[in-house]
């Protein structure tokens, strides 16, 4: 399917891939995109990053923001895939590391599928290549017999792969891509061949901090990344813009009903997990326990999201606090042991005694009993 191209009205996917979702802004950056390219680029890195960031083209077309941080963050981070270094995210678990890299990979090459998902289990073929075994035992090596990797259809395409959760792939798996970043080369050593990296080429690779010692990067392949250090949101209301806008995009693809009343609850899941995360009330006045969990922006998309529906398809079509107050019990407690009696001391020394927000506490008495 050509890049920016709008899905046909039959193919009704869940969740479109971030070129097909915002087709209609990557095609109207492009046409009006008049700064130099780099080979293969769809857009120029001033475009990239307008569309990560969002913006007024002048044609009155709106861009909408796609992250919400420091310009600097994105500016370096596509700056980093116009040179011959390959791009590190890295943050805590659910500052946004894969959903900047797809809509990167989207806005520079128009096509965000070359992925390797890293776990323990991925082998080694999923970064270099595999084989057809029918055509290998029948016609012996071959190119026709070669499974090219989507590191390898990267390479000879000049396009950009995304490798998730990089520290989670065994060690020796990981350093394959040493050769592949230092080199740019891909050696077949069964057919006597390589793939060399055409212009375009580039990896962006995520991982998250709670993972360091897991499978560590060897200083060898960490000196072939840039690293960038994607933040939590700095402060409170820019983490409640997030969470909206994210539920209401994801409201959408489920055909929910948007909540107008639902600020206020939105507002309480974000305060909750900001405090909680910090130890400490946003007037700084009283210091509270944290949890064993990372309370991120993603989990409380995940738990407005679920509000969402408990009310359009259980209630009033409202989003009310009984409608989070489960979600929000099953973020925190994440240990029945410790994170338990965490958040029954911050229900009865904060939530308790807040104005506005007996509902709330009621509701979350109610499911924590």
């Amino acid at each position: 399917m050509p890049a920016y191209v709008e899905q046909t009205s039959g193919a009704e996917v869940l969740r479109p891939h971030a070129e097909h979702a915002f087709a209609a802004e990557l095609a109207a950056l492009a046409a009006q995109d008049d700064r130099p390219r780099p080979d293969r680029w769809k857009l120029s890195p001033w475009a990239v990053a307008t569309y990560l960031l969002g913006g007024t083209l002048p044609d009155g077309t709106v861009i909408t923001p796609k992250y919400v941080g420091p310009r600097r963050i994105v500016e370096v981070a596509v700056t980093t895939l116009a040179t011959d270094r390959a791009l590190l995210l890295l943050g805590l678990p659910g500052t946004a590391k894969t959903w900047v890299s797809e809509h990167l990979a989207a806005a520079v090459s128009g096509d965000s599928t070359l992925l390797v998902q890293g776990t323990a289990g991925t082998p080694e073929e999923a970064i270099r290549y595999g084989w057809n075994y029918a055509q290998l035992l029948a016609h012996g090596p071959g190119r026709d017999a070669l499974v090219p990797s989507p590191v390898m259809r990267g390479m000879a395409e000049g396009m950009t792969v995304r490798v998730e959760e990089l520290t989670r792939i065994p060690a020796d798996v990981q350093d394959t891509l040493i050769t592949i970043l230092s080199e740019k080369t891909l050696p077949i050593p069964e057919l006597g061949e390589e793939v060399q990296a055409v212009r375009g080429f580039n990896l962006i690779a995520t991982a998250n901090d709670r993972d360091r010692g897991v499978n560590d990067l060897s200083s060898a392949l960490r000196r072939r990344f840039n690293t960038v250090v994607l933040p939590l949101p700095e402060s409170a209301e820019a983490e409640i813009g997030i969470v909206t806008r994210r539920v209401d995009q994801i409201g959408r693809s489920l055909d929910l009903p948007s909540a107008p009343d639902g600020t206020d609850e939105i507002r309480r899941v974000v305060t909750v997990f900001r405090e909680l995360r910090d130890g400490l009330t946003g007037d700084g006045r009283t210091k509270v326990k944290s949890p064993s969990g990372t309370l991120s922006t993603a989990e409380a998309i995940s738990v407005v999201t679920g509000g969402l529906a408990l009310s359009a398809h259980f209630g009033d079509g409202v989003l009310r606090p009984g409608d989070v107050a489960a979600g929000v019990l099953g973020a925190v407690v994440r240990d029945p042991g410790t994170d338990r009696v965490v958040w029954q001391e911050y229900l009865e020394t904060v939530v308790r005694e807040r104005d506005g927000w007996q509902d709330f506490y009621r509701a979350c008495q109610e499911v924590s009993a």
